[in-house]
């Protein structure tokens, strides 16, 4: 039969093995999130640059349909 010595041993195993548990676990929720907050201000970055991008195609498209215009309007000009 088992004395109340060993029981508390068992049980405070059991209570510092959980805890040891909630720690390990809190590390790993820690490490992940400074990771995913990484990877959050790298798709910011991303988009920062494609909207550069964007704005960029959107100019020379304007000049584009400008220049279109011009010439539609010489030749009109010309009939």
């Amino acid at each position: 039969m088992v004395n109340a010595g060993n029981l508390d041993v068992v049980i405070l195993s059991i209570i510092i093995g959980t805890l040891a548990a909630i720690v390990y676990s809190l590390r790993v929720l820690v490490i992940m999130e400074s990771r995913v907050a990484r990877m959050d201000e790298n798709l910011l970055k991303i988009t920062r640059s494609v909207l550069k991008e964007e704005f960029k195609i959107e100019k020379e498209e304007k000049k584009i349909e400008e220049q279109e215009k011009k010439i539609t309007a010489a030749l009109k000009k010309r009939r």
